[in-house]
């Protein structure tokens, strides 16, 4: 006698024909999607694919054009985040959406603190603010100022803030794009115990790997449209196939032919003897035309610090900076943009674009001073080589003058990169050139590298990506400790040999990938 099957757990969200658009596109068109009680149904997608406007429908950020919201099998109207609270949907969005200056418990609470004859009860809001924490492993008290914590300890008080409003639908964006590898394993189990207790978790990764291990089942947008929900042991390139509605025969398509020419020749970045007390030490390289330099390390290496002294935006106590020759004055940003240097910064949002700025006038950034005459911009000769730029990188976008928040990040990291070909920029320094971008997106941007490269560029790039770095690099530099622990060619380059030198041990220890943190 065979046992019958389990019935099916109750379904607590479903979305049918939704449809949304803002002028010249059409973000979401006719998409279908459920969620069930306990369960973790990822949602896949190249950005742009209309994962963001899906969850911004549902948490009552947008309201579609068409299409319903069924919650419990009824009909709802979601107007806003309010609305979206009373139904027991909670929202994790990439930007946390917390106050640094408050505490713990007040940014839990925020709004909606308890109260006693009048006056905020500190000492329940306090215990109940613990009591949560204990849920989900913060191990901060609840007075802390969240502006002291970590990431992924302002994720977990996101997490704490979500259960303390009873949800029963939980929306976590991009929840592991900036976590080590050991914190993406405390979230993973404080995820499972919310499956457990029967919360509903729609969760958006890029990581594909990240799906066996935490979803139950995937669904795939592409172009605004749901193209196939799968279970979520389907295999990568199944995955890649319906995202991108192609398959990507080579993830890694470096062309290094250009690079091993130009061995020889004189590099047009040299870096000799740079230092800085306390954070990086003795770091020397060369970087030539036509080459690709990777940057590899664990956490606190020093990957990041040593490119900004480079670029100049940190100052440092001793060394030399040389572009095509040229030694630069440290500290000097604008010296080493005249000299031909750019730079993609690790945190694109914050440092690398305007968001509220059109398309047109982020590409114009660096050259918008030397377009200028008699302290008038030409923004006439701007707006065309902007466009002749974006033209070139096939950026997707309604117009130049469009808002480049509402970008998705690859087109986002385009605009970064597209400013410095603007520029004339010669030498690239490329930091964490993919994160936050999908499988599809990657792809393009590695492709711009190699075009870079075979018209003379060089790039020097940071990931912590250890594959990226092995498919991109034509050599490899390894920091440990503030220090160039080692080189290797890209035929020396292994994950163990790597690793071996990121972690100060003579012999490969291991190449295990979940040693690798994410992040710097």
């Amino acid at each position: 006698m065979t046992t019958p099957d389990p019935p099916p757990a109750r379904e607590l969200l479903r979305t049918e024909g939704i449809r949304k658009t803002f002028p010249g596109v059409v973000a979401l068109d006719g998409v279908d999607f459920d969620l069930r009680a306990g369960e973790v149904h990822v949602l896949l997608g190249e950005n742009g694919a209309g994962k963001s406007t899906l969850i911004k429908v549902l948490s009552g950020a947008y309201r579609a054009d068409a299409g319903r919201v069924l919650r419990d099998g009824k009909p709802v109207r979601i107007s806003g985040a309010e609305a979206a609270e009373k139904l027991g949907i909670a929202t994790i969005h990439q930007e946390f959406n917390l106050v640094p200056q408050l505490s713990v418990a007040e940014n839990i609470f925020l709004g909606r603190q308890p109260r006693r004859l009048g006056i905020v009860d500190r000492k329940k809001m306090e215990a109940d603010a613990k009591v949560l924490l204990d849920r989900v492993g913060v191990t901060a008290s609840p007075r802390t100022p969240v502006g002291e914590l970590g990431i992924a300890g302002r994720q977990m008080v996101e997490i704490a803030k979500a259960l303390s409003l009873r949800t029963r639908v939980l929306i976590m964006d991009e929840p592991t794009a900036v976590l080590t590898s050991e914190e993406v394993a405390r979230l993973f189990a404080i995820v499972r115990k919310l499956r457990s207790d029967g919360v509903g978790i729609v969760f958006i990764t890029h990581h594909l790997e990240e799906i066996p291990a935490i979803g139950d089942r995937v669904t795939v947008l592409r172009d605004g449209r749901s193209v196939g929900q799968v279970p979520a042991d389907t295999p990568e390139d199944d995955l890649v196939r319906l995202m991108v509605g192609r398959d990507i025969a080579q993830q890694y398509p470096r062309e290094r032919g250009k690079a091993d020419a130009d061995a020889g020749s004189a590099p047009l970045l040299r870096v000799s003897g740079l230092r800085k007390q306390g954070v990086f030490e003795d770091v020397s390289f060369e970087v030539r035309a036509g080459e690709v330099v990777g940057i590899a390390g664990l956490v606190g290496a020093g990957r990041t610090e040593v490119v900004r002294a480079v670029f100049g935006a940190d100052p440092y106590d001793a060394g030399r900076v040389e572009v095509a020759g040229r030694q630069l004055p440290g500290g000097d940003v604008w010296a080493s943009h005249t000299a031909g240097l750019g730079l993609v910064p690790e945190d694109r949002k914050g440092q690398g674009l305007l968001p509220e700025a059109s398309v047109a006038d982020n590409l114009a950034l660096v050259t918008m001073r030397e377009a200028s005459r008699g302290g008038l911009v030409d923004r006439g000769g701007l707006r065309k080589e902007a466009a002749r730029i974006a033209d070139r990188l096939g950026v997707r976008m309604a117009g130049l003058d469009q808002h480049v928040r509402t970008l998705s990040g690859g087109n986002q990291q385009k605009v970064v990169i597209g400013k410095w070909l603007l520029a004339k920029s010669r030498v690239l320094i490329l930091d964490e050139p993919t994160r936050g971008i999908d499988v599809g997106a990657k792809v393009e941007i590695y492709q711009l590298i190699n075009e870079l490269t075979a018209s003379g560029h060089a790039v020097l790039m940071i990931s912590s990506d250890l594959p990226e770095v092995l498919g991109m690099s034509d050599r490899i530099l390894v920091m440990s400790q503030g220090r160039i622990a080692g080189e290797l060619t890209a035929r020396e380059a292994t994950q163990d040999a790597v690793m071996a030198l990121a972690v100060g041990t003579s012999a490969p220890g291991t190449s295990e990938m979940e040693d690798s943190p994410r992040g710097h």
